[in-house]
């Protein structure tokens, strides 16, 4: 009953003095604000980065032939590393085998969900359908079939279908983008199925028949430049992987693949060691060139802790201001102390014990940052989601640091509210009520 009754006074208080009491509150309001925009931006911004990352492949795992670092003392009986001398790229014998490959699959039966396999070709060259006089370009490589079927999930299958291993080997078949069938072939993606489309790959003409149109998706890059023209846009064209080696000139063996791990059998940022270390175990003779593996889990686990330490750093510079608004809180205690020395005084007279009227004003000061914490938690929410949307991302309020702020302000209140409260339950009733 007393705290109700606290409560009531406090809030009367509040509304005896609106101008006071809201310029008191400022502090508390303009700080817990800028703590809740800012971890709002910075969830909103971790959340993108985050969301992208992933859809990129979260579980990928890029194993590659790398050079051995000078100090790398492996490989040689007597620990020292023997390196050829001008080697700016591994030779066919440097590189990841299929054999190599399928004892990797072997030995992680259950862990790997399949291994993706590229090989860039260049650009390719063809006339503009309607246009002779002017030239599309598209990106060449080669693709197994798991690297096209595991494509981002806007790349669907239009019309026709994605490449075979077994059927289109050293077939001169391509699955293009319908944006490719607009430049180039004319028509719709059903009519492009079966069409032949020349292009020209460094200097030399090569021939292919369209066994697929996959849905063309505008990236994030392009998007940035709306100005310009439809017909510089590259798409990828993608043909056979053994076609792609064959007109490329590369050896049997990758410099890279990328395994993608079954996420639900594997922690991938721990697997990551285990993949490099397998592949890297074919290479101890090798005096030049060894093998490492990353992933975009890592990464992404890197770049959300680094994000988020950020996000604190400015909070904690933007949470200096509720410092301020807490001064401030005190400082107006101790005036509506002084104001009301009689009213203490009389109160004290009538038996009210020291612990009541300290209480009345560490209630009347939590009550301040109180109604100061919600309306800096309304204001924080609001410019959170437009400074979001301001630079392109989905508002993430924090829960987290809106409990946070609300508990922080109470924490205020009776932090600076108790000198003053104390201050006022230890006033002498007869000074007090003396006091002009």
């Amino acid at each position: 009953m007393q705290l109700f009754e606290n409560i009531s006074m406090a809030l009367a208080s509040v509304k005896s003095n609106k101008m006071r009491s809201a310029l008191t509150m400022l502090g508390i309001i303009i700080g817990i604000a800028a703590v809740i925009a800012i971890e709002t931006v910075g969830n909103s911004m971790t959340g993108s980065v985050t969301d992208s990352m992933a859809g990129m492949g979260a579980s990928n795992i890029s194993v590659s032939v790398v050079q051995k670092s000078a100090n790398d003392t492996s490989g040689t009986a007597q620990g020292v590393t023997l390196r050829r001398f001008m080697d700016s790229k591994p030779s066919d014998a440097d590189l990841i085998t299929d054999a190599m490959m399928q004892d990797f699959l072997t030995a992680f039966p259950g862990k790997i969900d399949h291994i993706e396999l590229t090989q860039q070709v260049g650009s390719g060259t063809v006339a503009k359908y309607g246009d002779p006089t002017t030239t599309i370009t598209a990106t060449v490589s080669g693709a197994n079939a798991a690297t096209l079927e595991n494509l981002d999930t806007d790349s669907q299958i239009l019309c026709g279908r994605w490449l075979d291993d077994d059927k289109d080997a050293g077939r001169k078949v391509a699955c293009v983008s319908e944006k490719f069938v607009e430049q180039a072939i004319g028509g719709t993606a059903q009519d492009a199925i079966g069409k032949a489309v020349t292009l020209t790959i460094n200097k030399d003409l090569y021939t292919f028949y369209i066994e697929g149109v996959y849905r063309y998706t505008e990236d994030s890059y392009s998007s940035m430049f709306s100005g310009t023209d439809d017909d510089s846009i590259q798409t990828d064209f993608y043909i056979p992987l053994d076609v792609a080696k064959s007109i490329a000139g590369a050896g049997a063996g990758y410099q890279s693949i990328t395994v993608v791990a079954d996420g639900t059998a594997v922690n991938v940022t721990s697997f990551v060691d285990t993949v490099g270390d397998f592949f890297a175990s074919y290479y101890t003779r090798n005096d030049s060139w060894t093998v490492s593996a990353s992933s975009l889990a890592s990464l992404l686990d890197s770049m959300s802790s680094m994000l988020g330490t950020v996000s604190l750093g400015i909070s904690a510079i933007a949470a200096l201001s509720l410092l301020v608004g807490g001064i401030g809180v005190m400082n107006i205690m101790m005036v509506s102390v002084t104001e009301r020395t009689r009213e203490i005084g009389t109160r004290k007279a009538l038996g009210a014990p020291a612990a009541a009227i300290r209480m009345q004003f560490i209630t009347e000061s939590v009550i301040l940052c109180l109604i100061g914490g919600i309306a800096g938690i309304l204001l924080g929410l609001a410019l959170g989601a437009g400074l979001s949307k301001a630079v392109g991302y989905a508002a993430r309020p924090s829960l987290t640091a809106i409990v946070v702020a609300v508990g922080f302000s109470m924490a205020i209140g009776v932090f600076f509210g108790y000198y003053p409260a104390n201050k006022a339950a230890k006033l002498d009733p007869i000074e007090a009520l003396r006091y002009e």
